[in-house]
């Protein structure tokens, strides 16, 4: 279902780092010697891997080992430096929850806003509308802006929002431990419902209990490369001890 086919990607550092209008054109004036050097960093060298349909892959490994990045390559939020992914099968990617959202607009509003920005249709939100207020908890909010919601009202509403259908491919990172304990129990079990369904989910976590729980399978990053690929519980362990020591 999903190829991930010798992925690399590179991020050129020094333009993240010098990019404003002040520090533009004093470089414009500056000599070559003086100027700048490009800072290039990899996030991720040759990956391969291969999920097969209806499997449940976990992705561990330090901060910065690339598992955020290659999550959004497979989403198609970022185009590769190098090699390609092949996905076959509509993606519901809940990588930044509540991106697609205007913090000026209401609730409601956003339903509909980040429904769209979603791919689904007016008619399909207004059916469904009732059921994500449900999920959400927030039905004595709809008509307060979004800018007034605490970060776990945010993640109840847009976890609501994004798993109003049941995708072919779910790609989760880091949401099931945004919110109160309510919420993170009530994410989980949605995502355990739509496994079972028979979802492939691509899951980033730094629990290696919720990783262990309910994955089949780990990818382990370290420095942008793949370090292992096997059982959940046997990388699980073998991660931990590495960082143990």
């Amino acid at each position: 279902m999903i190829k991930v086919n010798n992925v690399s990607m590179r991020f050129n550092l020094g333009i993240e780092k010098n990019f404003s209008l002040k520090v533009f054109f004093i470089n414009l004036f500056k000599s070559k010697k003086n100027k700048p050097k490009k800072e290039m960093f990899w996030a991720l060298k040759d990956v391969q891997f291969e999920v097969e349909k209806g499997e449940v892959v976990g992705f561990i490994g330090s901060n910065g080992a690339g598992k955020s990045t290659m999550l959004k390559v497979i989403a198609g939020v970022m185009k590769p430096t190098k090699g390609n992914v092949e996905v076959y099968g509509n993606i519901c990617p809940m990588i930044e929850l509540g991106a697609g959202f205007d913090m000026e607009l209401t609730a409601r509003e956003n339903i509909f806003l980040n429904g769209a920005v979603l791919g689904y249709s007016k008619k399909f939100i207004e059916e469904k509308f009732d059921e994500i207020v449900e999920f959400s908890e927030l039905k004595n909010f709809l008509d307060v802006p979004v800018r007034n919601f605490s970060s776990g009202m945010v993640a109840r509403l847009a976890f609501s929002i994004a798993t109003v259908v049941d995708p072919e491919i779910l790609i989760v990172d880091e949401i099931l431990s945004v919110g109160d304990i309510a919420f993170q129990k009530k994410s989980s079990n949605k995502m355990k419902s739509m496994i079972g369904g028979g979802t492939t989910v691509l899951f980033v976590s730094h629990s290696l209990t919720q990783i262990e729980e309910v994955c089949d399978k780990v990818v382990w990053l370290e420095h942008g490369k793949v370090q292992k690929i096997g059982p959940a519980k046997e990388i699980c362990k073998e991660y931990y001890n590495t960082q143990m020591k």
